[in-house]
């Protein structure tokens, strides 16, 4: 039967660990490299019109099918033509557990539409009550094999492609190898297809627990009643203030606030203090106990937004929490903080700061090699172009007062003063600018080293105070974080020869030497804008590169078919 080729199927996985998605069975079971071979069954003696219609399809390139698009013919070509053309949702029940999965995905924050729910639902009524409609017995089949497809390309990988928007991504594996077909047929012979649907489901406890604040933001979201704070001058503790009454029912809505606590009374108590000071570190700000302008607005961020919210990580998860590494750094670079993670635990973590708006820090995947202490800076063209040209054109000396080297291509130092800089338009030019190591170095004591095309690295810095901000994006694009010797002795994990005390004398006597790490260490830099902390307290943070509102853009539109082979 000749088939056209397939122009879009399920995607190419995208996974934190680079490698195919795999779970215990059936269609969690995709990381096989040479599956066995398939199992073709005789066809029947004369096509029927389920024959008729998927070979129809497969052909005709009009993919629709009672008004729906079927997203993968050739896929169900394949998968049918195996069966010898013979029905694979027969049994109502198990029609029925497909079905029960996709509504059950609008917990996940899916859509249950971009899986023809509501049409395979009509369908289900129109089988019982006319069992003998091959029409109708047709798009039955085969819009729930298409169902199928999608909701498992939605919980294996989430539903939006972030490489479309992000020319910077490259969390991409590849699901070479796996035989879909086969696949489907393992599912829907366990006998428990709702279970291996929801095997697809990341298992990390961040995922669960965005879950669970979903389902309570929405009833949130269904009640009636809103508190808003109204805005004005800063309420400060123990004083009164009408806005106090408005703030103990909003804090308790939240759970901050203990419902005993709520009363008529305006003071702004110590007990009322403490809710707030829960609520602006859930949020991210100085819990100062002061209710300004920003903590005003984050009280008011309406409820509808914070789901939104929610489903946006939660799709995030869904790309990055399959099959993590044992071992990995990552950097949530809307939180602006850094963690070591071991297994499902946090065994450090600090504050950092990361690229300004225009100079965003990429988002991508790559493995911590090495680190360097007591590093020299040299100048990206970047910074070179926006930042030194400048000041260097009106003042040469400027580059020397930054306690910067010139160096020529044969690395001898060249007086700024000798240089015409303003016949550079670019960062590209044919001297070395570099700062020696030294307490006033831009990258402190040390920097750990991953391979990447954007010049982007973890290093120390001597802006410390610049730690204490909420908002933290500051840097040139690297990622510059707290106590960064002290993840240097964890990632270097060789205590008797680099323990605190051997690393800090390497780092007095000065001089520039470079360490390898016993084994490679993946590091992830992220955008998370909603998580749950260990404590088990959601939190949120701004978007402060604008992609929650691309990624709800996409997370909204109908459903795009992937690649995946036939």
């Amino acid at each position: 039967m000749p088939m056209r080729n397939l122009s879009a199927t399920l995607r190419v996985i995208l996974i934190v660990a680079g490698v195919s998605v795999g779970q215990s069975i059936g269609l969690a079971h995709a990381q096989v490299v040479e599956p066995p071979a398939a199992t073709t069954l005789p066809p029947a003696t004369a096509p029927s019109e389920l024959q008729t219609r998927v070979e129809s399809l497969a052909e005709s390139g009009l993919f629709e099918l009672r008004g729906a698009s079927i997203a993968y013919p050739n896929i169900i070509y394949t998968f049918y033509s195996r069966r010898g053309f013979r029905p694979a949702w027969s049994d109502a029940r198990l029609a029925s557990e497909l079905r029960r999965a996709l509504k059950d995905s609008e917990a996940d924050g899916l859509d249950p539409r971009d899986y023809h729910l509501p049409l395979l639902d009509q369908l289900a009524d129109a089988v019982a009550s006319d069992p003998g409609n091959s029409s109708t017995l047709a798009a039955f089949e085969i819009l729930h094999t298409d169902a199928l497809l999608r909701v498992a390309d939605h919980l294996m990988f989430g539903k939006v492609d972030a490489a479309s928007f992000d020319a910077h991504w490259n969390f991409t594996g590849s699901p070479k190898g796996i035989d879909v077909p086969q696949r489907m047929e393992l599912a829907l012979a366990t006998g428990d297809l709702h279970g291996e649907i929801e095997k697809l489901k990341p298992t990390h406890r961040m995922y669960l627990a965005l879950k669970q604040e979903l389902a309570r933001y929405r009833l949130t979201v269904a009640t009636p009643e809103r508190v808003t704070i109204a805005s004005g001058k800063a309420i400060e503790p123990d004083t009164h203030d009408e806005r106090v009454v408005s703030l103990r029912s909003r804090l308790s809505f939240s759970g901050d606030l203990a419902a005993t606590e709520v009363s008529s009374s305006d003071v702004y108590d110590p007990t009322l203090r403490i809710a707030v000071q829960r609520f602006q570190e859930r949020m991210g700000l100085p819990a100062d106990g002061k209710i300004g302008k920003r903590t005003i607005e984050e009280l008011n961020v309406p409820l509808e937004d914070r789901v939104r919210q929610l489903r946006i990580n939660l799709d995030r998860a869904r790309v990055l929490l399959h099959e993590l590494p044992h071992e990995f750094v990552i950097v949530n670079i809307a939180a602006y903080w850094v963690y070591l993670v071991r297994g499902q635990e946090t065994v450090w973590n600090a504050r950092a700061q990361v690229g300004k708006t225009y100079r965003k820090t990429p988002m991508f995947r790559s493995a911590i090699d090495y680190l360097v202490l007591n590093p020299t800076w040299t100048v990206p063209p970047g910074i070179i172009k926006n930042d030194i040209l400048p000041d260097a054109r009106r003042d040469p000396a400027s580059i020397t007062r930054r306690g910067l080297n010139v160096l020529d291509a044969q690395g001898n130092v060249v007086d700024p003063a000798s240089v015409d800089w303003s016949k550079f338009k670019s960062g590209h030019i044919p001297y070395t600018l570099r700062q020696e190591p030294g307490p006033k170095n831009a990258l402190g004591r040390v920097k750990i080293m991953f391979p990447n095309s954007y010049s982007v690295y973890l290093h120390d810095t001597p802006s410390q105070s610049k730690f204490e901000e909420s908002d933290r994006a500051f840097s040139s694009g690297c990622v510059r974080i707290e106590r960064p010797l002290e993840l240097a002795e964890l990632l270097l994990a060789d205590p008797s020869r680099w323990n605190a005390a051997s690393i800090q004398r390497v780092v007095d006597a000065g001089r520039t030497q470079n360490v390898t790490l016993p084994a490679k260490v993946p590091v992830l830099l992220a955008y998370w804008t909603a998580w749950v902390d260990p404590q088990g307290r959601v939190n949120f943070r701004r978007d402060v590169y604008g992609q929650d509102a691309q990624w709800a853009a996409a997370l909204d539109k109908g459903y795009t078919a992937r690649q995946l082979p036939n």
